[in-house]
């Protein structure tokens, strides 16, 4: 039956399309400056009939006679309709310039893998826009701290990161980040590439950032969130730009990019940068042994050396062999130098390359991909092992030199030469009112530290995963909306997991309503699985160890996820003030525990421990792993306020909370198994309360931003280390905890958070061709810890001169 009627379905549109005799010719343009939009969609409202604009802006439309209402629309773009009545073969020309949009006109990828209206999305979705990135002349990743549920942290001049919703650490895989439809994570770690992206400023469309789950569509890890970065068409964003940044902390950066638009059928672009500059200068203190050495005075770290320098690369080349067929193959790469926080103490992050290739195939209704990523380093070190080493040595009589030459014992230098395979298909049509979304994915991870930090034998780890998804949306009369979606997912290890995702949606003419039920997993990385680290110390955990008393650790397993959530986005007063809002209601289980001592093992699976720990002689069998426990739930409530003065001048507001329970008399929720549940078994590490608010101003010349950031004081334990008030009575890691004292191995200077910093841009567009641009960031210079194991940053400013050069017209 569904055969018969997908024949009869597929017959009479042909019929259609064979008596279409009529047809609309003209351009689509920017309403403001004119300039042609390449790519704008033209679609016949309530058909499948449609094209895109060319090169030029031009666009031929073929229709069957009859009144027709015919949509253009274009990313970041307010709609248009038309309405047309046409006789048979009749021809007529009709040109239309689109206005910038507001914000329920924005569109969005992310959470259906395909463009939909931010108003009609099922998820709770944060944007930010090219222009908000061309126009910030520091660290784009700054912009994300202006974002409602966001955990933004600074690490120093160049450090930074994300968290979503809780339980961040200094070694956190819980946020999926994706550029252009593939994973920007290292292979071993799973942790985001963060500054080892092969992406320019300049080359930024937007970032979307999901908050809460959304496995269904990106698998694995899109748990807590997804921070996805899509760059620009070469087609839509054609010309030479040229920007050069100087700074504080010996800050130099020269970019470069260049898109150019061959023919209809052609298209490419390439980008480079070269970053280099100064960190804050910082010496993380080195504890040996506590009871040897019990003052608070540690030791100076050694090989921190403080300069960092960046080189990215990217090109991209477009053939398009109809209109709506694009083949893209991309090519990036970077190489990285710099220090590096982690809940071990700092690594120094030493000539570190990401390679990827990428080839991808869409059309209006399918899209596949299939990328190779590379990931290599063979100097990368751990500056707490490398310093431990070479005091020991010192303090056992050997000189400078000696000790210096053997600071580098096992576990201390970090070797990469890992390998991703990953694969994607999807299809996605209509029937009527029901929108269909179906895919299949593949990815292969080959990890090989050649035996520095993974128990991989100098040979790679490897480890496969199979997914496969369907997203259905119903259209009902008066704009309701009815979303299901579910994932498939077999791995390996951790076997077959089973993703589901309901919600409704309720599309007015000024807002929508939405109400969503989505389970996520986080998935062991393979560092979790199979690391090796400090001697075998840390030893993954794969198989589960026996204890010396016979009692069992069990194997990792997948942590799971689920998320009830309540938003609203819309206008309040026309064109005025925009409201969004979301509050949410977590359940987790089997939560991926931080390193953990699990005690003497005599087995690690069938193995004996004297045959897997390399230090077996130093430790005797004593291990620290990775583990699953508990079960408790999380909450909170994100709230975002935009308010437009008039064209030009806007300001913004953003309010989150986020709290926690947990069940004290569960003791299958005491982590640090003391026989007490509390705050050291779930280590929520955020903040109950943030709040941030900015205003915007964008004119023909001048444009710029002032923005405001509150972060309230929180405890923040990771690994070894420690950002506590003092709790009187209570321990971490053996040691009470005081803030202004020494923890087990690192300082505990109190805790985070506990600051409001102001931030300052403004720029100049001198004419059509040169911008000049500052930016200031912690513009009071406010004592600003954000992250352990890094210093405070400080005031950070730079100034940012800009070159547009003109797009070559294809001949």
């Amino acid at each position: 039956m569904k055969k018969v009627l997908t024949i009869i379905f597929i017959l009479n549109l042909s019929f259609f399309v064979v008596a279409q005799t009529s047809s609309i010719t003209g351009t689509v343009n920017d309403e403001s400056s004119g300039v042609p939009l390449v790519g704008a969609s033209i679609q016949v409202k309530n058909t499948g009939v449609g094209t895109v604009s060319d090169s030029n802006g031009a666009y031929t439309l073929n229709i069957a006679p009859g009144a027709h209402i015919v949509v253009f629309s274009y990313v970041g773009y307010a709609d248009a309709e038309e309405a047309v009545t046409l006789s048979t073969d009749q021809k007529i020309t009709l040109n239309v310039s689109l206005s910038e949009g507001t914000l329920l006109d924005a569109i969005v990828v992310s959470s259906s893998k395909k463009p939909e209206k931010l108003t009609e999305s099922p998820a709770t979705i944060e944007t930010l826009h090219a222009r908000e990135i061309e126009s910030y002349a520091g660290n784009p990743a700054e912009l994300l701290a202006r974002l409602k549920g966001v955990d933004y942290f600074r690490a120093g001049v160049i450090g930074s990161g994300i968290n979503i919703r809780g339980y961040n650490n200094n070694f956190n895989s819980k946020n999926l980040q994706v550029t252009d439809g593939r994973i920007s994570g290292l292979i071993a770690t799973g942790l985001p590439y963060g500054p080892l992206n092969t992406t320019i400023k300049e080359d930024i469309e937007r970032m979307e950032v999901i908050l809460g789950p959304n496995a269904t569509m990106y698998g694995p890890n899109a748990h807590n969130g997804l921070v996805n970065i899509i760059t620009k068409d070469p087609r839509r964003s054609a010309g030479t730009t040229i920007a050069l940044n100087a700074g504080n902390q010996k800050m130099l950066s020269a970019r470069l990019r260049h898109a150019q638009v061959l023919s209809d059928q052609f298209a490419f672009k390439i980008v480079g940068e070269y970053s280099k500059g100064e960190e804050f200068e910082y010496t993380d203190s080195i504890y040996i042994n506590r009871d040897t050495f019990p003052g608070n005075e540690g030791y100076a770290e050694i090989g921190a050396d403080p300069a960092f320098e960046f080189l990215r690369t990217e090109a991209s080349f477009i053939y398009s062999p109809s209109k709506k067929t694009d083949i893209t193959a991309s090519w990036g790469r970077s190489k990285s130098s710099y220090l590096s926080p982690t809940n071990v103490g700092r690594n120094r992050i030493e000539d570190w390359v990401i390679n990827y290739y990428q080839l991808r195939l869409s059309t209006d209704h399918f899209f596949a991909q299939f990328v190779y990523d590379q990931s290599t380093t063979d100097s990368t070190f751990s500056i707490d092992s490398r310093s431990k080493a070479y005091y020991g040595a010192i303090d056992a009589g050997a000189t400078h030199e000696v000790a210096l030459a053997n600071s580098f014992p096992k576990g201390t230098l970090f070797t990469d030469a890992s390998k991703r395979i990953s694969a994607e298909a999807q299809y996605n049509t209509s029937f009527g009112k029901l929108d269909f979304i179906t895919g299949v994915q593949y990815r292969k991870d080959m990890a090989n530290s050649k035996a520095t930090y993974l128990l991989d034998g100098g040979e790679s780890i490897n480890q496969s995963q199979y997914g496969a998804y369907a997203h259905f949306t119903y259209k009902m009369n008066g704009g309701w909306r009815i979303i299901a979606a579910a994932r498939a997912d077999y791995h390996e290890v951790y076997e077959f997991n089973f993703v589901p995702k309901l919600g409704i949606v309720k599309v007015g003419d000024v807002g929508s309503w939405r109400l969503t039920y989505g389970k996520g997993i986080a998935a062991p990385t393979i560092f979790n699985l199979e690391a090796d680290v400090f001697g075998g110390l840390l030893l993954g955990n794969a198989e589960g160890f026996t204890l010396i008393d016979g009692s069992k650790v069990d194997l990792q397993r997948v942590e799971k996820l689920q998320t009830i959530e309540l938003g609203y986005r819309g206008q309040l007063a026309k064109n005025k003030v925009f409201f969004d809002a979301n509050v949410y209601y977590n359940i987790s289980e089997d939560f991926l525990s931080p390193f953990t001592i699990v005690g003497v093992a005599t087995h690690r699976g069938d193995t004996p421990i004297e045959e897997v720990q390399a230090l077996y002689a130093v430790w005797g069998g004593l291990v620290g792993t990775y583990v699953n426990f508990g079960k408790f739930n999380t909450y909170g409530f994100d709230m975002g306020l935009n308010y437009y003065f008039n064209d030009n001048f806007s300001t913004s507001f953003n309010y989150s909370y986020f709290g926690y329970s947990i069940d004290e008399k569960d003791l299958d929720n005491d982590f640090t198994k003391d026989g007490i549940v509390d705050f050291r078994d779930l280590l929520p590490n955020a903040p109950n309360h943030k709040a941030n608010i900015a205003f915007n101003y964008f004119g023909d010349k001048f444009f710029g931003s002032a923005f405001f950031r509150w972060v309230q004081a929180y405890d923040y334990f990771s690994g070894f280390q420690i950002a506590s008030q003092t709790h009187e009575g209570l321990t971490w890691r053996g040691v009470p905890i005081v803030e202004g004292a020494r923890g087990a191995d690192a300082f505990n200077y109190g805790p985070l958070g506990g600051f409001t910093t102001v931030d300052l841009n403004l720029g100049y567009k001198i004419n059509d061709m040169f911008t000049i641009g500052a930016s200031v960031s912690n513009l009071l210079d406010t004592e600003q810890k954000e992250f352990t194991a890094s210093p405070p940053t400080g005031r950070l400013f730079g100034v940012e001169f800009k070159v547009n050069l003109g797009a070559i017209e294809p001949k």
